[in-house]
């Protein structure tokens, strides 16, 4: 029975978050005779498993293993496993031997000493893992300390383990792990800097890994002891900003790290399915009928090299990187011109680039087998800005351009960062994103200022900017932080930067590349591309499927990036003076990856990641360049064939200047048409399904937008809309009840967005709404503007009673929908009464509202909106008493302190706890017990944005004249938030605001989900279930309270008398447990061992 339970309880696991496909599988018997050779080891016959290497890797790597060992419990269940806390990691024994060979001999004495283990005959499955995390790249000495590590843990396991396969893996803990080890290289950089660094880092140990393998034959001198090596790393991500459902997230991923292992394991099949588009399907391989064993080297011989070389891949290639000078009128103009529009090449006598790790050169001269050398920054090769060698030898822009004046000066040579000397004018930063751009720029003007050689005033200068592709690769963890309208505004602050500072500049601003063609280097195992590690470098692109919707967003993003330059620039927005203009250069537009005379995709035009670019590509992308800046503006070349020849173009005698709208006479499409002036916050309303259900519905799982009858909500000034329209700050205290987001019904959708007025498209006859700001007008919007929590009881009562009371609402049988939102003024006194005002409190005092509302309030849906994260509101400032004054009175805790100070960091913490303890109470099953009750947690503000107006400056237009309260137009923006949250999934639900505004932005129930969702709905469709008449609620209804009261104590009793209270308390305590411990110590053991044996264990 015990067997049994444990099988169910692994396929329970693997059904709560994933569809486990091909189980039972059909072939799980053991050998017929006990196997004598490691290579016809089946699954069934190993009766031991203890793994290698868990020391320091937290609870990730340990549920990964344990789910391994489970899952092989049901191949054997007698199997003997050990996991870290059963082998007592932490016990005297243990300490100190963090190293592999140390826990390989502490292994070996405990399986010694295990009762029902022959170490002889047994065959015993030992998955070795080996950390990264504390791994730097830029020491090789920490590096090949650990390939010897892992050499002599396996020489010692040969030496002392018979009948063992041992499966390597390589565990890469995530970046959080990564970062907290102390790394020279990694110090400083962007985050995505940090990202690559991470992920070649895993690639390279991975490659050297499979070296040792092969130069020590696998380890396999004998017939019962093999070594394999996994595949690819294990990787744990932390869930996705955009998901709600961060446990879910975690089990999956445990799920899919187990699986990896697992068919890692077995002999490889052929055909097994791949997940889909969201990862909902993983496919848990069985053992072959043909091919039934563990594998090994024997069995399965590998394909050799990792991922740069071995055979079958592409062959890499010298590349030619020089290229020939054919111009032959290389002179400056006869006089130093004025004018952009009439700038020759040989005028130019500055060159500058920024960018993000194109620019800076990552792997451009990277030894095609070794993918460390990615991480190098071959700065003097980089198309736009090296100068290494010379144009016969290093095609790049500024060896071009030394033809035409040889004392040009900005580039960059050598290898290094964007900080080092030889960098000069490279300010391009790998990883960067368009948001770091102001800091590179930044550091530019000030090199150019600062060094002699340069004539900042007089110098005629050609800038590069190119950057994008991290933003693309990033777009899918915050869809508003990486927008086109983000990337545009960006972009343009860093232009108008430009525009300011620099005189007798012409800005080359390269179109994003097109990134969608890179994909195909992942797309065929034969090239050997890690692609794994790609999918850490840049997830949102590599990871989709073809065709699927996720690949389609990321497409039209990127069109809209280029569009978005390119309107940009066509607004004539630089070109105001006559020494200075942008010229948008498109060649990269569309792409075509060069093939190989089989059709597959060349690697030689790639680093050894098979991500950035090779010499060869950098090449061609100077010469596309320079091209580009020598044709005219409208006949651009905006389409590259890699594979194509490419030649230098010339300045001619009728067009001898670098092209500019104005010498190309080109008339810019002028900037976009732009809408009139905002006269109000409403919204368009697109939906054409607006139908009830056929017959009034009688669980809350089937209800539809239109069966909503009545509204209500509960709250504080958020949902009293407290200074909401006011002017000045005589009106700060006025309740603008009408346009209240969720219980606001002034006029009509097109002009005031709220829920009331949305859901009034569905049922013109909803009740409830408030109006105006009169209190007789305030409807079922019950919410005060000073209410803690700790009031929302209150506001329940009154709320049932009023309802019951309305004339033209049926109690019993109208559905009725109520949105609670509370806890704003709680976390702004929270520091000066943290016992009242604790997460628990506040959980504790939600519970009891809607424990009256479960058990008082019949065909309810109780819409529970996630409390916002408050400290971006510190970001809003205005110069006037009123944001200065009046904020620090509606909220001290928050205002009063530094930025960065302890406080602020406490006020955050307990804001998280807020939330977190609020998604506890929710996610569970108190208030499942009732068809016609939900409650469902709304969580789009849970990672709350700010709009920016400027660099660092937010839009105060989001807020009222106290710069805290919200505006009329915050209210729209988050009555859209809370209708858009309605219509998704639980568990797939937006978590954060996006607060820009578009009239078109509310989304339509769907005929395939017609409902408002909750969380069974979540899961699929509604079986219609039988329900008993709900207007007599009986006492059984209410939920069971499993919360102890916890009363409320005096604000005025100093902190420290509790403390001296509860020290007495407790030495008292010992003192009286020690005279009864020693009176009954004998009894209690005698007792204890006669439970154990009535026990059975």
């Amino acid at each position: 029975m015990e067997k049994m339970l444990q099988r169910l309880v692994l396929v329970a696991a693997l059904a709560s978050t994933t569809v486990a496909t091909q189980w039972p599988c059909s072939h799980m018997s053991p050998s017929a005779t006990p196997p004598s050779n490691v290579n016809s080891v089946r699954p069934s016959d190993v009766a031991v498993f203890h793994p290698v290497g868990l020391d320091g890797h937290g609870t990730d790597l340990s549920n990964v293993v344990s789910r391994l060992r489970e899952l092989m419990t049901l191949f054997n269940p007698a199997l003997v496993g050990l996991l870290p806390e059963e082998t007592s990691l932490y016990s005297p024994h243990f300490v100190g031997r963090s190293t592999l060979t140390g826990q390989v001999e502490e292994m070996s004495a405990r399986l010694r000493n295990t009762q029902g283990v022959d170490m002889d005959k047994d065959w015993k499955l030992i998955p070795l893992f080996i950390q990264m995390d504390q791994l730097c790249a830029c020491d090789p000495q920490q590096f090949q300390s650990a390939l010897r590590d892992v050499d002599e843990a396996l020489q010692l396991l040969n030496a002392q383990v018979k009948r063992a396969i041992v499966s390597v893996a390589l565990w890469d803990g995530g970046p959080g792990r990564f970062h907290s080890k102390v790394c020279s290289c990694m110090e400083e950089g962007s985050e995505g800097g940090a990202r690559l660094q991470r992920a070649v880092l895993s690639q390279a140990l991975q490659e050297s890994l499979e070296d040792l393998m092969v130069q020590r034959s696998w380890y396999g001198d004998g017939d019962d002891f093999a070594v394999v090596l996994q595949r690819a790393p294990l990787i744990a991500e932390p869930p996705s900003v955009s998901s709600g459902a961060s446990l879910r997230e975690a089990s999956q991923q445990t799920d899919n790290l187990m699986v990896q292992v697992w068919t890692d394991l077995l002999q490889p099949p052929s055909g097994q399915p791949s997940a889909d588009d969201k990862g909902n399907v993983i496919s848990l391989p069985c053992p072959a009928e043909d091919r039934p064993f563990l594998r090994t080297e024997g069995n399965s011989p590998s394909r050799g090299g990792g991922g740069g070389g071995g055979d079958g891949a592409s062959p890499l290639l010298d590349p030619l990187t020089g290229t020939e000078m054919p111009c032959k009128d290389l002179a400056p103009s006869p006089s130093t011109p004025t004018s952009v529009h009439e700038l020759r090449p040989g005028d130019i006598k500055v060159v500058a680039a920024v960018g993000d790790s194109l620019t800076a050169g990552n792997g451009i001269g990277a030894n095609p087998n070794n993918i460390l050398e990615v991480l190098t920054q071959y700065r003097g090769l980089s198309w736009s800005i090296g100068g290494d060698g010379n144009l016969t030898a290093v095609t790049t822009l500024p060896n071009i351009l030394r033809h035409f004046n040889p004392n040009l000066m900005g580039y960059s040579n050598g290898t290094g960062t964007q900080d080092t000397p030889q960098a000069f004018l490279n300010q391009a930063v790998t990883g960067a994103k368009t948001k770091d751009l102001a800091s590179q720029l930044q550091a530019l003007v000030k090199r150019m200022k600062n060094d002699p050689r340069i004539n900042f005033e007089s110098d005629w200068k050609v800038i590069t900017l190119f950057v994008g592709g991290n933003d693309l690769c990033d777009h899918c963890y915050n869809s508003l932080l990486f927008s086109a309208e983000t990337y545009a505004r960006t972009i343009q602050e860093s232009l108008d930067y430009l525009h300011k500072e620099v005189p007798r500049t012409l800005v080359n601003l390269v179109e994003p590349l097109y990134i969608n063609p890179l994909r195909e280097m992942h797309l065929d195992p034969s090239l050997k591309c890690p692609t794994w590690l790609i999918k850490i470098i840049c997830p949102c692109v590599i990871l989709p499927k073809e065709d699927s919707q996720a690949l389609q967003m990321v497409n039209k993003l990127n069109r809209d990036y280029q569009r978005a330059v390119r309107e940009l620039v066509e607004s004539g927005r630089y070109d105001t003076r006559s020494d200075f203009t942008v010229v948008i250069q498109p060649f990269l537009r569309d792409i075509v990856v060069p093939k190989l005379p089989d059709g597959r995709p060349d690697r030689s035009y790639f680093s050894p990641d098979c991500f950035h670019l090779s010499q060869k590509a950098q090449t061609l992308m100077a010469r596309s360049l320079w091209n580009n800046m020598l044709e005219p503006l409208g006949n651009k070349t905006a389409f590259q064939d890699f594979a194509s020849v490419i030649e230098l173009k010339c300045p001619t005698t009728a067009a001898p200047f670098i092209r500019t709208y104005n010498n190309s006479d080109y008339v810019y499409a002028g900037p976009a048409p732009t809408t009139g002036p905002i006269t109000n916050w409403g919204s368009d309303f697109s939906c054409a399904d607006l139908a009830p259900s056929d017959t009034v519905p009688t669980s809350v799982h089937e209800l539809r937008p239109a069966d909503i009858k009545v509204v209500a909500a509960l709250g504080d000034s958020a949902t009293s809309a407290t200074a909401a329209k006011a002017t000045n700050l005589l009106n700060l205290g006025t309740d603008y009840r009408g346009v209240s987001w969720s219980i606001g019904g002034d006029k009509t959708l097109d002009s005031v967005t709220t829920l009331p007025n949305i859901l009034k498209k569905f049922n013109p006859s909803v009740r409830g709404f408030s109006r105006g700001q009169a209190q007789r007008q305030k409807g079922f919007n019950m919410a005060l503007a000073e209410a803690k929590i700790s009031e929302i009881p209150a506001q329940v009562q009154a709320l049932i009673k009023a309802m019951k009371e309305h004339k033209e609402v049926n109690f019993d049988s109208d559905w009725k929908l109520v949105t609670v939102y509370v806890g704003t003024n709680d976390l702004c006194a929270y520091c000066n009464d943290q016992v009242n005002l604790s997460p628990q409190n506040y959980t504790h005092n939600l519970m009891l509202g809607l424990d009256m509302l479960y058990s008082q309030v019949p065909r309810l849906l109780v819409n529970v909106v996630e409390l916002m994260q408050l400290d971006p509101v510190k970001t809003v400032m205005k110069s006037t008493i009123g944001c200065s004054f009046f904020s620090r009175m509606s909220c001290p805790c928050l205002i009063n302190p530094h930025q960065g100070s302890p406080e602020i960091e406490e006020f955050k913490r307990v804001n998280h706890m807020y939330q977190v303890e609020m998604q506890q109470l929710i996610s569970g099953s108190r208030y499942e017990g009732k068809e016609d009750f939900a409650v469902v947690l709304q969580p789009f503000l849970q990672n709350y944005f700010i709009p920016q107006v400027g660099v660092g400056e937010a839009d105060s237009s989001f807020f009222s004249v106290d710069c805290f309260h919200l505006s009329e137009r915050a209210h729209a923006e988050m009555a859209i938030g809370l209708w858009n949250n309605m219509l998704e999934p639980v568990g797939e639900k937006q978590t954060y605001n996006n607060f820009t505004y578009d009239r078109s932005k509310i989304r339509c129930p769907s005929e395939a989900s017609p409902f408002i969702f909750t969380k069974v709905n979540s899961l699929g469709p509604v079986v219609p279930t039988p329900t008993t008449d709900t207007s007599t609620v009986s006492s059984s209804s209410v939920p069971v309270n499993t919360t102890p009261s916890n009363p409320e104590c005096p604000t005025d009793i100093p902190v420290w008398v509790p403390v001296v209270v509860g020290v007495a308390c407790l030495v008292t305590g010992f003192a009286v447990a020690g005279i009864i411990f020693s009176c009954l110590c004998q009894k209690k053991k005698e007792a204890y061992e006669m439970e154990m044996k009535g026990t059975g264990f």
